[in-house]
């Protein structure tokens, strides 16, 4: 089953409100990161378009993401809290990871608001989206 647009689109400017995080993303066997807010963006002809100041911009093919993990788990030595967007065959399009100040520390407000989202969204019926 695959994740509801409105779901995706709801979430996706929901994290844009964050401010800094960051966005892994993994192609071709490489590895791109992108540190500061996630961009805005709106539906057009099936894709999520994000629109930036900062010069990260996109195209993302809602239609490939059929499965969102929210990721709560230590990383080198620190808790780290990410969304992960999987495709059809469970491999990872892109990351977004909670920010962390310059001393290393996690936003607290981003802390919360992954938080809520973990608990309203373990909380519908999408077979896609996962807690794990």
């Amino acid at each position: 089953m695959s994740v509801e647009n409105n779901k995706l689109i709801e979430l996706l400017q929901e994290v844009s409100d964050w401010g800094y995080t960051t966005t892994i993303i993994l192609h071709g066997g490489s590895v791109f990161e992108f540190k500061g807010p996630f961009p805005k963006g709106e539906l057009g002809q099936g894709f999520y378009n994000l629109k930036s100041e900062w010069g990260f911009e996109g195209h993302i093919n809602l239609a490939q993401i059929r499965h969102l993990q929210f990721q709560d788990k230590a990383h080198r030595g620190r808790q780290s809290y990410a969304l992960v967007f999987n495709d059809v065959q469970g491999n990872c399009i892109f990351k977004i990871f909670i920010g962390r100040d310059q001393q290393g520390v996690l936003y607290e407000h981003q802390v919360s608001a992954f938080l809520a989202l973990k608990d309203r969204y373990s909380k519908t019926t999408l077979q896609a989206i996962s807690t794990d």
